[in-house]
């Protein structure tokens, strides 16, 4: 009866990497505009793929990095300081970071 305790706990690890996936666009988009709905210049402003994160928002660069480093531990990515810097739109976020996670 222990070993198969002791079985079941060493085998946890194995069935949580089996549950992993890939997250949607969606749920990228979802994440996003989560992390960016504080700083909408108005509460009936949406942000869309479209939205410019530095030009459409009351955002600045401190609180951009601060966002960015919460969505790299969301979805398990490193997004490099150069890749960041040409990051303009949601959109490009968002495939950024599907585009890393799908190279892991």
């Amino acid at each position: 009866m222990r070993t198969a305790q002791n079985m079941i706990v060493e085998n946890d690890d194995v069935g949580s990497l089996l549950l992993r996936r890939e997250p949607t666009r969606g749920e990228v988009m979802a994440e996003i505009s989560t992390q960016l709905a504080p700083f909408r210049t108005d509460d009936s402003q949406v942000i869309r793929g479209a939205t410019v994160i530095s030009k459409d928002l009351a955002i600045d660069s401190l609180a951009v990095m601060d966002m960015v480093m919460e969505l790299e531990d969301r979805f398990d990515v490193s997004i490099p300081m150069s890749v960041i810097a040409e990051i303009h739109t949601v959109d490009q976020l968002a495939d950024t970071i599907r585009d890393l996670r799908a190279q892991a």
